[in-house]
């Protein structure tokens, strides 16, 4: 019996969630003592993921699979599990591993929990502790099912590295027409430095800016601390950012590990979006902003004097280090 773990890429390369998978399925490997089989498809260099842990690595290539499809993508990992006889499957919580998860799980006749943020606290039974009711609360989760699925809650474990001897093979996965009944007509991407996805900071910003035209500062201040740029869905439903940057529980989830939120007020729908992030930061002009009580750090005033200061000072401390 082994473990495997699918290491989600886009455009050829692994992202950041990929590697943090890795190095979970590997400690849950080792726990169990058996081996980890890391499963990716069209990723252009698979070297990388030997420092996480990756013992035998499966390649899929094949320009069907170009675009993330689901279903499709399912029957592949369904199709390794069973060749390599897998009784766990990791996936990330990603927007693809979202979709991806309960298929896998329903394919293979597995238990699935989501959103899981620890390795197992106990084997027999299997037992994994995972986030629940918009991250408000912990469950501790018994999965019995002979084959498991772990969908892993991005930025709960980290990145640790775990260097081994990796195997490579190709993997030729069977592919009916029938998987690909849904097809993409076209991407919209985003053209920012960093993607939400990827991004340790993210810097947001909602209605108290009172207009896109004043963004501009939100933007120096995430390109000076390598941030992505947010924001609440009141703005993107004003256009005054893309719909790719609206976080919340309607929009993009965030996990950083550190998140900054600029003039907005702390709606419930908002906090159940970021409630995963490490370290909050809110600025606001009004001290009673529910936003302030879900607040590691406040400060109470306006965007418009406040975040030119701290860009000044941020800008200071890069000359001085």
């Amino acid at each position: 019996m082994s473990v495997l773990v699918f290491a989600d890429s886009s455009e050829g390369k692994f992202k950041k969630v990929a590697f943090e998978a890795i190095a979970y399925s590997k400690k849950i490997a080792e726990q169990l003592n058996t081996n980890l089989v890391v499963l990716t498809i069209n990723a252009s260099e698979t070297s990388e993921l030997q420092n996480y842990g990756a013992e035998k690595v499966l390649k899929v290539n094949d320009s069907k699979l170009q675009n993330f499809n689901a279903k499709a993508y399912a029957s592949v990992v369904k199709q390794v599990a069973e060749k390599e006889n897998i009784n766990i499957v990791i996936i990330d919580s990603s927007t693809n591993g979202l979709f991806l998860a309960p298929i896998v799980a329903v394919n293979l006749n597995a238990g699935l929990a989501s959103n899981v943020i620890a390795l197992p606290s106990n084997i027999s039974p299997f037992t994994v502790k995972r986030k629940a009711f918009s991250n408000k609360a912990f469950q501790n989760t018994v999965i019995s099912s002979d084959t498991k699925v772990i969908g892993l809650a991005k930025n709960s474990f980290g990145l640790k590295e775990n260097p081994v001897s990796s195997l490579e093979e190709d993997f030729l996965p069977t592919l009916s027409d029938e998987l690909f009944k849904i097809t993409v007509t076209s991407t919209e991407k985003t053209n920012g430095k960093v993607t939400i996805a990827d991004a340790d900071i993210v810097i947001s910003a909602g209605r108290g800016l009172k207009g896109p035209e004043n963004w501009g500062m939100i933007e120096e201040l995430a390109t000076i601390l390598g941030a992505a740029t947010a924001c609440s869905k009141p703005v993107s439903d004003l256009d005054w950012r893309p719909h790719s940057e609206h976080v919340g529980q309607t929009g993009k989830q965030v996990a950083a590990n550190l998140y900054i939120a600029i003039g907005i007020s702390g709606a419930i729908q908002h906090l159940a979006g970021i409630n995963a992030s490490k370290i909050k930061v809110v600025i606001n002009t009004d001290a009673e902003a529910p936003f302030f009580k879900a607040a590691d750090y406040g400060i109470v005033g306006d965007a418009f004097e406040v975040v030119p200061k701290l860009i000044e000072k941020l800008k200071e401390f890069k000359v001085q280090n």
